[in-house]
C-alpha cells in the first residue's frame, strides 16, 4: 500500500523491499485441500486447551501410525511371503525413519530480539507494566524486550513444549512513538490478556506441532508425495482450527482491555497499529537503510515520527486503513480477525474504563529514560554479525542528503557518465520523451539484463541524480527528510529533481516553466555527465 516517488532512495533500494507476492504451490499447506470447517466459539481455557491438545495427539498417532505401518511392510513381506523386495524395504524404513525424526520435539532456544529493558534503568515503563499485570491479576513477564516493530507481543518461550519456559514480552520503540500513555495501556491491558486467557500456554503446543508438521511435509517431498498427503491434509486442518482458535483469543483479549482501559484508547490505539504497520517497513528500508549502509545512524524514533506525519505519508496511510475498514475480510488461515470485525466487538463497551478519561495523556514514548542510548541499543543488537559498518556513527536527518545520499547520486551518475554525454537540464524535456532510447544506452553499458521498463525506469533515475549532483556543485541546499520528496534549494528557488522527469513527462511541468528554473539557478548549459 505504501511507495514513495523519493527518487533514487526508491530506486536504489527497489530490490530490497518491493512487494513479492509468492502465490500457494501446488500441493502447499494452503492450497492442496480446502477444508469446510467452522470453528466453535471456544471462549474457555478449558475447552480451548482440549482442542489444541486433541489436534496435536492426532498428528502424532497419525505419524506413529503411518511410521508403524510403513515398517511393518517389510515384516510382512518376509513373514507372509518368504522373501523381502530390497527395494521397497529400503524406501518403507527411510520413509518411516524421516517421520519419527520429524516427530520429535525440539528444545526451544530463545534467542533475544532486542535489548533486555531493566526496570532499574526505565522505572516509569515498568510502573505502567506492572500496574496492568496487577489489573488483570497476572504476574509480571520474566523479561521484556525492546524490538524494531510497531507491534507488541508476549509468549512462552524455552524449554520442551512448553514445559520449563518463561514468559517474554516484546515491545516495539516504534509502537510507543505512535501510542499516547492510554492506548500503550490498553495494548498492555490485550497482551496480559492472552496470559490471563491461557493463550500463552496453549501457543508452544500449537507452534511445536505446526513445526513437526512442516518438517514431515518438508522432509516427506524429496522421499514420497503420496505418504506427504495425509500430513499436508492435517496440516490444512490443524492451521484453520488453531488459526481460528488464535483469533478468537483475539477476541477475548481486547474485550479484557476495553474492560480494563477502555474502548476508545484500544479502538484508537488498533487503528494506529494498523494504519502505521506497513508504514515502518517502507520508512526502514527507504530511510533508515541507506543511511546504515553509508556507515551512519540517524534517530529512529524522530525519524518515524516525521515520516509518519509527511502529508504524502499521512495520505497513504488514511487511504489504507480506509480500505482496510470497508474491505477487510477474515481469512481461514488469518491469526487476527480484520480490524473492522475487532472495533465492533468493542463498539458497545465503555468509552473509558469507570467513566473517566485521563486529564493528560502523554506520549507512551516518554515512560523511556535515556532514548538515545536505547537507540543505540537496539542498533548494536539488530546489526550483529550483519554486513554493516559497525562503529555507526550518528547523523541528524538534516545532514543525511548532502552526507549518504549523495554520493550515491554520484556514483550512479558516474557509472553511466557516457550515456549523460551532452545532455543538458535545459534539454530535458525533450529526454523525458525519450527515457526508453538513453536507457538502451544504459543497458548497453552493463545491465543486458534489464527490462525495457527497467531500463526507462534507471534512465530517469540516473538523469535525477545527475541534477541534483549540478545543482548542489551550483551551491543548492539538500533537503532529504523521511517521506518527503528530495528538494534542492538555491536562495528562494527550490527544486524536486526526483520529480522533475516525471511531471515533465505527465504534462504537469512545462517546457518553458523548467526553462525559467533553470536560469533561475543558473544550471541550462551544464552538461549532466
Amino acid at each position: 500500500a505504501f511507495g514513495l516517488p523519493c527518487g533514487l532512495r526508491k530506486w536504489l533500494f527497489s530490490g530490497n523491499q518491493a512487494d513479492i507476492q509468492v502465490p500457494a504451490q501446488p500441493g502447499s499447506l494452503v492450497q492442496l485441500f480446502s477444508i469446510g470447517v467452522v470453528m466453535p466459539q471456544t471462549s474457555s481455557l478449558a475447552s480451548r486447551a482440549t482442542l489444541a491438545v486433541a489436534l496435536m495427539i492426532g498428528f502424532y498417532v497419525l505419524g506413529l501410525v503411518i511410521a508403524a505401518s510403513l515398517l511393518f511392510v517389510p515384516y510382512a513381506m518376509w513373514a507372509y511371503l518368504g522373501r523381502v523386495n530390497l527395494q521397497i524395504a529400503i524406501f518403507c524404513i527411510i520413509t518411516a525413519g524421516v517421520i519419527l525424526l520429524a516427530l520429535i520435539p525440539r528444545i526451544d532456544r530463545f534467542l533475544a530480539p532486542g535489548p533486555k529493558l531493566e526496570p532499574s534503568q526505565h522505572p516509569r515503563l515498568f510502573q505502567e507494566i506492572t500496574r496492568i499485570a496487577n489489573d488483570v491479576q497476572q504476574q509480571m513477564p520474566a523479561e521484556v524486550y525492546l524490538v524494531p516493530e510497531v507491534n507488541a507481543w508476549v509468549m512462552q518461550r524455552g524449554g520442551v513444549m512448553g514445559f520449563g519456559s518463561r514468559r517474554v514480552m516484546g515491545l516495539g520503540l516504534p509502537l510507543l512513538q505512535l501510542l499516547s500513555t492510554s492506548q500503550f495501556r490498553a495494548v498492555l491491558a490485550h497482551e496480559f490478556g492472552h496470559y490471563h486467557g491461557g493463550d500463552t500456554q496453549l501457543g508452544p503446543w500449537i507452534y511445536k506441532t505446526r513445526a513437526a508438521i512442516v518438517r514431515a511435509v518438508n522432509n516427506l517431498a524429496e522421499q514420497s508425495s503420496m505418504v506427504q498427503k495425509p500430513f499436508l491434509w492435517y496440516g490444512n486442518l490443524f492451521m484453520r482450527l488453531t488459526q481460528a482458535i488464535s483469533r478468537q483469543q483475539e477476541f477475548t483479549a481486547d474485550a479484557l482491555a476495553a474492560t480494563k482501559i477502555g474502548a476508545k484508547p484500544l479502538a484508537d490505539g488498533l487503528r494506529l497499529v494498523h494504519g502505521a504497520g506497513g508504514a515502518f517497513d517502507v520508512y526502514w528500508h527507504n530511510e533508515v537503510a541507506p543511511v546504515l549502509n553509508a556507515g551512519y545512524r540517524a534517530p529512529l524514533v524522530t525519524g518515524f515520527a516525521r515520516f509518519v506525519e509527511a502529508p504524502m505519508i499521512v495520505e497513504l496511510i488514511e487511504k489504507s486503513l480506509d480500505e482496510e475498514l470497508k474491505e477487510g475480510q477474515s481469512d481461514p488461515y488469518d491469526t487476527h480477525p480484520p480490524l473492522r470485525e475487532r472495533l465492533e466487538a468493542v463498539a458497545a463497551l465503555p468509552a473509558y474504563a469507570n467513566g473517566q478519561q485521563l486529564s493528560t495523556d502523554p506520549p507512551a514514548i516518554t515512560l523511556f529514560d535515556n532514548l538515545p542510548q536505547l537507540e543505540t541499543e537496539l542498533f548494536a543488537n539488530l546489526l550483529e554479525g550483519q554486513n554493516v559498518p559497525q562503529s555507526l556513527q550518528l547523523v541528524s536527518w538534516e545532514d543525511t542528503g548532502a552526507r549518504v545520499f549523495l554520493p550515491l547520486w554520484e556514483e550512479l551518475r558516474n557509472e553511466h557518465r557516457a550515456a549523460l554525454q551532452g545532455i543538458t537540464p535545459q534539454s530535458l524535456p525533450e529526454w523525458a520523451g525519450k527515457l526508453a532510447e538513453l536507457g538502451q544506452k544504459m543497458r548497453v553499458e552493463g545491465k543486458a539484463w534489464l527490462t525495457d521498463e527497467e531500463a526507462a525506469e534507471l534512465a530517469a533515475s540516473v538523469l535525477s541524480c545527475a541534477l541534483a549532483v549540478v545543482l548542489h556543485r551550483r551551491g543548492a541546499a539538500i533537503q532529504a527528510l523521511p517521506g518527503e520528496a528530495v528538494r534542492l534549494q538555491i536562495g528562494t528557488a527550490t527544486i524536486e529533481p526526483f520529480n522533475v522527469i516525471r511531471q515533465l513527462a505527465a504534462g504537469e511541468l512545462t517546457a518553458a516553466a523548467w526553462q525559467q528554473q533553470c536560469e533561475a539557478t543558473g544550471i541550462s548549459t551544464t552538461e549532466l555527465g
